[in-house]
């Protein structure tokens, strides 16, 4: 990954670990804001501006595995569900086919103990969306301070087409000292290769995090598991 890449994954990641500690402050600034704004309200008769931008959040993921998971983030793909596509005519539409953001994919993690333990993250596509998957390493972080899990494979995977029930696997090791070092953590950071700046964020339960590593995207869970 470029530096540049890095660092705007990484800020992003942070972001979203900071902003777990920031709710209960923002929700009691939030009623002393609605106060001082009643009183300035005879102050202005312009109206108010309210943005409708489209950047959709990713669905829940409901399935029986251990923890499922609600994206946070909005991607860089269409993220338009069931209507999106390409007016053909005659009330036609085909599916646009595009690199894969976020906002496209609905996601799912459970926890494996092959290998000694990992987590499986799973991606599918959102009804009525068809995207690819780069031949890249999926981005990884952990905490509010963006640490980033290397690569478990030499080599990075193929590109992936992700639509209907086509589901894509990554498999990540959160730590692989055999020291009792780490931070306990509940959530990972997950970007979909360098070029993702808006990742999200899923819950996998309590984890100790130490030099963690992450494998390719793979079609099969079993070439998955991120052997030390």
């Amino acid at each position: 990954m470029s530096g540049n890449r890095r660092k705007a994954f990484l800020v992003s990641a942070a972001l979203i670990g900071g902003a777990m500690f920031m709710t209960a402050c923002q929700n009691a600034d939030a009623a002393t804001g609605a106060d001082a704004g009643a009183s300035q309200g005879s102050s202005s008769s312009s109206p108010v501006a309210t943005s409708t931008g489209g950047g959709g959040q990713g669905s829940d993921a409901t399935s029986n595995d251990t923890s499922t998971s609600t994206g946070t983030g909005t991607g860089k793909g269409s993220g338009d569900g069931a209507g999106s596509g390409v007016d053909t005519g005659g009330g036609k539409r085909e599916p646009v086919e595009q690199g894969c953001g976020a906002n496209d994919i609905s996601w799912s993690t459970r926890s494996e103990s092959q290998a000694g333990g990992y987590i499986l993250v799973v991606a599918k596509a959102k009804a009525g969306i068809t995207c690819y998957l780069p031949a890249a390493l999926p981005t990884v972080a952990f905490g509010s301070d963006g640490t980033q899990a290397a690569p478990a494979e030499q080599s990075v995977g193929e590109q992936i087409k992700l639509s209907g029930s086509t589901a894509a696997y990554a498999g990540v090791n959160p730590k692989t000292t055999d020291t009792d070092g780490g931070k306990e953590l509940d959530s990972i950071i997950v970007g979909i290769g360098d070029d993702d700046f808006d990742p999200v964020s899923l819950p996998v339960g309590t984890i100790t995090v130490d030099e963690p590593v992450v494998t390719n995207w793979h079609t099969d869970p079993a070439d998955a598991v991120p052997f030390n």
